[in-house]
């Protein structure tokens, strides 16, 4: 798939905000730890990828009824789903001038029904590769993301024959529909019934 990249100027994938607010002390704190392990770009941004798959529980999975969507709250409670996820790995990979981006994917169940986006993050490491979409969302049987820049390792691949959709814009900053589900659920019950369906 190819993306495309939304704004030229490279430094907006850099940028911290709200969501992405790679300038808080809790996010600054994980970067630290992990690159004093991991000091290389490469290998740091495969440590965070497996920090926030595998130490934030997607709250689906865990039954954790919080929403989560500022990256800093995704790692101080240690909880979220795939949009709040991306929104933490995005900030650790800016937090060490590594660009990121969010994309997303539509997804449906077996057949067809049911769409709903879901998020993932692109990295672009000095590799001359460009970017390469990874997916925190957290595996569980049936599910096996892994980092990988070679080849795509996501949890999920589109399924075109059900309406599935590879969304191929790289934004700065969470969608708009994305955020506005997020900030405005009080709960994940409630936040499954307002899920974007199509960006």
């Amino acid at each position: 798939m190819e993306l495309i990249q939304q704004n030229p100027d490279l430094a907006a994938y850099l940028a911290a905000s709200e969501s992405v607010d790679h300038e808080h002390p809790v996010v600054r704190a994980v970067a630290d730890d992990l690159s004093r392990v991991h000091p290389d770009a490469y290998a740091y941004a495969e440590s965070a990828y497996r920090y926030v798959r595998d130490a934030v529980p997607h709250s689906a999975d865990s039954g954790d009824l919080r929403v989560t969507w500022r990256a800093s709250d995704v790692l101080e409670q240690g909880t979220g789903i795939c949009y709040a996820k991306s929104h933490a790995y995005a900030a650790l990979l800016r937090a060490r001038g590594i660009p990121a981006a969010l994309c997303y994917q539509k997804l449906a169940d077996d057949d067809g029904s049911d769409p709903v986006v879901h998020g993932l993050v692109a990295v672009l490491l000095p590799d001359g590769r460009g970017w390469a979409r990874q997916d925190v969302r957290g595996n569980k049987p049936g599910i096996d993301a892994q980092f990988s820049l070679a080849e795509e390792r996501l949890a999920w691949t589109v399924r075109p024959e059900f309406n599935e959709v590879d969304y191929p814009v790289l934004y700065t900053e969470p969608h708009p529909a994305v955020l506005d589900a997020l900030r405005a659920a009080p709960d994940r019950p409630a936040l499954w019934r307002t899920l974007p369906a199509e960006l």
